[in-house]
């Protein structure tokens, strides 16, 4: 049991804190920036709160690919072998990379927000009549990424949970048998 424990403990929990962490700056922290009286600090409160969440999330993406490493190279018997397993990796992987790659971009419109903050906004993803085509543009992408990135970290979450669930004895047996 040991063998795994750690690395798969990384892995739920960088996860966890990829899924927390977007849905509380969702929420929480645009919704409170939202709150700010000047139009200017909703969207530089904003920016401030996502740029110290950063640091913390990229070092969550960078201990999750590790823990999936160390749990691949623990389980590569089975995925070689045990029948979906590979397949599910595969898309676990694809899920996981596109999910990054959605939270970069993400990262690359809060710069963009964040040089434009004095323009203000209705909202932290929300323009205000009169606001730079460039902030309109960076604003309205972020206000439906705030909501595919979390629906990325679930679907990881699920998927391994569904890895789980393939170590169970009874699964294993059935999926070395086709």
């Amino acid at each position: 049991m040991a063998g795994n424990l750690i690395a798969r403990s990384v892995h739920d929990l960088t996860a966890a804190a990829w899924f927390g962490g977007s849905l509380m700056g969702a929420i929480g922290l645009n919704g409170a920036a939202a709150e700010a009286k000047d139009p200017s600090e909703r969207t530089r409160l904003s920016s401030a709160g996502w740029m110290r969440w950063a640091p913390v999330q990229t070092a969550a993406f960078a201990t999750h690919l590790a823990a999936d490493l160390a749990i691949a190279f623990e389980n590569k018997g089975r995925i070689a072998k045990q029948d979906g397993v590979a397949r599910d990796t595969v898309i676990k992987t694809a899920v996981t990379v596109a999910g990054a790659a959605v939270t970069l971009y993400s990262g690359i419109l809060g710069k963009k927000v964040e040089k434009l903050a004095a323009e203000g906004g209705e909202g932290a993803t929300e323009p205000r009549p009169g606001a730079s085509d460039e902030l309109k543009a960076a604003q309205q992408q972020l206000k439906a990424l705030q909501w595919v990135i979390p629906a990325f970290a679930g679907a990881v979450i699920v998927l391994g949970a569904k890895h789980g669930e393939m170590q169970r004895p009874k699964n294993v047996f059935a999926g070395l048998q086709r």
